[in-house]
């Protein structure tokens, strides 16, 4: 059983991927947690793979008992799970809605209460998520993620007063833009000058976990690149 175990959930995208690495490199025993089954091939070896849908409550609370029951208990929790739905406030359907709030906000919020308990027997624990910058300045054209993105860091912020008297530190990164092998190819050139590339990000992330962070909780740290 390993003392420092991270658990990364969306381990399968280039962000979860990177962060998984990054922590693993930190001295970290890593889990990877992802829907995508393909995607969680794309791990190197040492990291352990976990498919599971984090925005499903059961499968949430299953996959985290199963790590800390073979792996060890958690000591830091990293959700990079999302998703990007465009569509502007008056064209948006209930599908789009419901989507949002189940991946952006749901994801975090089932698998913050399946790995509490834990962080709470061990009386300290870090907890990231990852919001965006429409979160906190809305931008048209993206009206239910942008909510979802904003439900999210008040959800960070509320986690962070209930948690926090308990040892446990919550908070959360707002990219404006990542730059990753999925949408380089469609992004021009005066925004991908302005892009972070996912390894920043994860830096960062790595940052609020260590023990050098230790007085910074209820966060919200911008990352909008150059």
């Amino acid at each position: 059983m390993s003392e420092r175990v991270a658990i990364v959930a969306g381990a399968g995208g280039e962000l979860g991927r990177v962060t998984a690495e990054k922590l693993a490199a930190a001295g970290y025993t890593v889990a990877g947690v992802d829907r995508s089954e393909e995607g969680l091939k794309e791990l190197p070896d040492g990291i352990r793979r976990e498919a599971a849908d984090p925005a499903d409550p059961a499968a949430a609370r299953s996959v985290v008992d199963r790590i800390a029951a073979e792996v060890g208990p958690p000591e830091v929790l990293v959700n990079t799970v999302g998703m990007y739905r465009l569509g502007e406030a008056l064209t948006a359907t209930p599908e789009d809605l419901r989507l949002m709030i189940d991946v952006n906000v749901g994801a975090a919020l089932w698998l913050t209460q399946a790995v509490v308990p834990y962080l709470r027997e061990r009386g300290s624990g870090s907890i990231v998520h990852v919001t965006a910058r429409p979160g906190l300045e809305p931008t048209a054209g993206m009206a239910a993620y942008a909510v979802s993105k904003a439900a999210l860091i008040h959800l960070t912020r509320v986690l962070d007063l209930e948690l926090r008297p308990l040892g446990i530190r919550v908070n959360a990164v707002a990219p404006a833009l990542i730059v990753n092998a999925k949408n380089r190819p469609y992004l021009p050139a005066d925004l991908l000058a302005h892009a972070v590339a996912p390894g920043a990000i994860a830096d960062i992330i790595v940052y609020l976990v260590s023990d050098a962070a230790a007085p910074v909780s209820g966060a919200i740290v911008p990352a909008y690149g150059a």
